[in-house]
């Protein structure tokens, strides 16, 4: 089968390894030059993207993350890519194409419960985006189309969470997180390649939502920090649940975060 990855950053990177491993075709469009050996790579801009020249392509990818922060780069990389891909994929027999969202479409913000079957009504702009670039992918694939969402992708480093728990002395809500590890999300993502029966959807979580203030304190213990305040019994946030993914029979490596961010910080310490 051949595949095409629509952007290739650590996500993509990963998922192209295992299908490759397991004897797929692998060709990558991404801005800047890739030097693995188990792809063919091509330097192009999504908007003006030339898929001419490529053998007939069977599986897409489209795994995108904006250079920059900003509404205006979240509409041209995630929206306004759609109808140019679209376009160039036109001529090829694409059986399935898997696009990476995020669970920012959900906008609940006060602890409570999101799975698969959840209303989607995202409050900020960026979900907003998120969510048009869903269905305008649906619009085009119809019946192709496999939305992912994944809550929280973790697992190449811990720097941002060790500043903020070298920094918070107090937290004002109690405040429930998500999170996926990366190499989860790439095993996942491969999966679907290659089953036989998929939904149009998945949210991609641990099913662990945790308090961002126990995170905190979980750093702070270990690294011998002061222990921050809860200020308040608020709750915000959400709790967010894979409810979809088990009957894809994938099974966590790593449903426990703890174990993750030690083995990060043992090799943070052996570097020093």
């Amino acid at each position: 089968m051949h595949i095409l990855f629509i952007g290739y950053g650590k996500t993509s990177q990963r998922v192209a390894k295992h299908l490759f491993e397991q004897g797929h075709h692998i060709s990558t469009i991404s801005r800047s030059p890739k030097m693995d050996c188990y792809a063919r790579h091509y330097i192009q801009d999504i908007h003006y993207l030339d898929l001419t020249q490529l053998d007939p392509i069977d599986l897409v990818y489209v795994i995108l993350a904006p250079s920059q922060s900003g509404i205006e780069a979240y509409q041209q990389t995630y929206v306004d890519s759609v109808k140019p891909i679209a376009n160039a994929l036109k001529n090829h027999p694409v059986r399935r194409i898997i696009i990476v969202s995020s669970t920012r479409v959900y906008g609940e913000n006060a602890g409570e419960r999101i799975d698969d079957e959840s209303f989607i009504q995202p409050i900020d702009e960026q979900g907003h985006l998120l969510r048009k670039m869903e269905l305008l992918w649906q619009s085009h694939y119809p019946h192709q189309s496999i939305i992912v969402r994944p809550a929280g992708i973790y697992g190449t480093s811990i720097a941002r969470l060790k500043k903020l728990a070298e920094q918070t002395l107090t937290y004002p809500t109690i405040h429930f997180s998500n999170r996926i590890h990366i190499d989860d999300l790439a095993k996942f993502l491969a999966l679907l390649a290659v089953i036989d029966v998929v939904e149009s959807s998945y949210i991609i979580s641990n099913n662990n939502p945790l308090p961002m203030h126990e995170i905190l304190s979980w750093f702070q213990q270990y690294l011998n920090l002061p222990q921050l305040q809860l200020l308040s019994e608020q709750v915000t946030g959400k709790r967010i649940y894979a409810t979809r993914l088990p009957q894809t029979g994938f099974k966590f490596e790593h449903q426990i975060c703890f174990n993750d961010y030690q083995t990060l910080l043992s090799v943070h310490d052996n570097e020093k």
